[in-house]
């Protein structure tokens, strides 16, 4: 690979030290150019250096949102500049994703196996989104959630024969949607009638005989929620 140059922004002295020293021994395609350890520093530095990648931490002075400031300016100003976070936030998962959306090229976490010339080089090559081993494990885990969650709501649509009229009545009137209102829906083409009818044939399917006495919308959307027949994190409404 050719050699390419990297400006290394780091608000610790130690952990700059050993983050030159990394790429000093492990990773010798790369010259360290600059490093600067504030956001002042790495705009004036910027304006004489001309790196290819910029590592970039993202907690500078106890902010943890001027790295992703710097990770946006960057990415609007010079897009062809690759940007990879080295961060010790490796609880923030929520500055992991404004870091994404600013525009990162990858995120390596301080933890584990920490940088390695296989990431700096990856990115470098054109590779998008690259993490380290304890981000990926964190990734797949959600994503095994996400993929379970979604599984166990398709076995409860189809266990309690839910269709599309019973799952967008649930979800608005989960979002306060009285039946009038559901009927102005334009995907639901049912008088108030026929909308308390599929109500009740909802609480008979979703409820055992003895629990059915008294089940009103707000009990009817709490056990669809406990199903899983709703998904708390996709209640939108349709079109009216």
């Amino acid at each position: 690979m050719e050699k390419y140059k990297v400006v290394i922004v780091e608000d610790v002295k130690l952990e700059l030290k050993g983050t030159e020293e990394i790429f000093r021994h492990e990773i010798p395609n790369a010259e360290v150019i600059g490093t600067a350890m504030n956001e002042p520093d790495f705009w004036t530095l910027m304006e004489t250096c001309r790196p290819d990648l910029v590592l970039l931490d993202l907690g500078l002075g106890g902010s943890t949102t001027i790295g992703v400031d710097i990770c946006a300016r960057l990415h609007r100003e010079r897009p062809e500049l690759k940007v990879l976070i080295f961060t010790g936030e490796v609880l923030n998962e929520k500055l992991w994703v404004d870091a994404l959306d600013a525009g990162a090229d990858g995120i390596i976490l301080k933890t584990g196996e920490l940088l390695t010339a296989l990431d700096v080089e990856a990115v470098m090559s054109g590779r998008e989104l690259v993490f380290n081993q304890p981000i990926l494990e964190k990734m797949v885990e959600r994503f095994k959630q996400t993929v379970t969650a979604e599984q166990r709501r398709q076995e409860a649509i189809i266990s309690y024969d839910i269709d599309e009229y019973d799952e967008r009545l649930l979800r608005h009137l989960a979002l306060g949607y009285t039946k009038e209102m559901i009927t102005n829906l334009k995907a639901m083409p049912f008088g108030v009638k026929s909308i308390e009818k599929r109500q009740n044939e909802l609480v008979n399917r979703l409820f055992r005989p003895d629990e059915r006495n008294g089940v009103n919308a707000c009990r009817l959307v709490t056990r669809a929620f406990e199903l899983r027949i709703l998904d708390i994190d996709h209640l939108e409404p349709d079109e009216e």
